[in-house]
């Protein structure tokens, strides 16, 4: 079953349009007399963060992200539906996202709550005393890190826009989109090179560990790594690391994975993060 991410800045709407989504598509499922599977809301609300979170981006914002991509990839199968109801603001983490469905070989898309700053500052501050509120500061700075989702990107594809007055979410072309569409393959996995799963742990820390030694090494004359269309700055160690751990943890489940594609797929998820 699909992966459907919703995307949007603070107080955009999202929690009421992935409540929409969810009520259409059980009750088509009811509609069509098809066996209903489950549907799974992810959001901050379920994994116990609150709003404050986003307040230190290196230690609590950081662990919530985690802890969301975990649920997803722990959730995510052909028979259930997931909603990662959250602001998924950073093209990176969207990225993530896509490449869990492609491993499980899933359809997937974004689901665009394109609310006006002004509009979802106004929805913020009107919330009830019941339901958490964003700071103004945290609110502020997560406007300002905001990557909208474009539709050129693969993993923003399928997308689709809600404004903030719509009456409805388009679930007809969201139901479309994935439950008729056949996903594409997972560009991750076959069956032609199995390795254990120690080899493989270990030729992929190496392989994305030599990368890095290259790119760092050719900063010190001076010169771009060559084939890799990175930024111009100088990247450091912890940042190249910390993507090295990223991308790690998104594959070390897929023990399948075809080994000589580890390097092209490491610069690929690099490129993505940092440009």
């Amino acid at each position: 079953m699909p992966l459907i991410t919703m995307c949007g800045i603070p107080a955009s709407g999202k929690t009421r349009r992935t409540k929409e989504i969810e009520k259409y598509f059980q009750d088509r499922y009811l509609a069509e007399g098809r066996t209903l599977r489950q549907i799974h809301l992810i959001n901050d609300i379920t994994l116990g963060f609150s709003k404050n979170s986003y307040k230190d981006t290196r230690i609590e914002e950081k662990n919530s992200r985690g802890n969301l991509l975990s649920s997803v990839e722990r959730l995510l199968s052909k028979n259930d539906l997931v909603i990662v109801d959250g602001m998924n603001y950073i093209k990176g983490f969207r990225y993530q996202l896509y490449c869990v469905a492609r491993a499980v070989g899933t359809p997937h898309c974004v689901v665009y709550c394109g609310t006006p700053v002004e509009i979802a500052k106004i929805w913020n501050s009107n919330r009830a005393q019941e339901e958490e509120s964003y700071e103004e500061s945290i609110f502020e700075d997560l406007v300002s890190r905001f990557e909208e989702p474009n539709d050129r990107n693969r993993w923003d594809a399928p997308l689709f826009t809600v404004i903030y007055d719509d009456v409805s979410v388009p679930c007809d072309s969201i139901w479309d989109a994935v439950m008729n569409k056949k996903a594409k393959p997972p560009n991750l996995s076959t069956i032609a090179k199995p390795v254990s799963e120690t080899n493989y742990l270990y030729e992929l820390e190496k392989t994305s560990q030599e990368i890095i030694n290259s790119i760092l090494e050719a900063q010190k004359h001076s010169v771009g790594p060559e084939h890799i269309n990175l930024p111009s700055r100088n990247l450091t160690i912890s940042e190249l690391g910390r993507l090295k751990r990223q991308f790690t943890n998104i594959n070390k489940m897929h023990t399948l994975l075809d080994m000589d594609r580890v390097a092209e797929l490491f610069v690929e998820y690099l490129i993505t993060s940092l440009n």
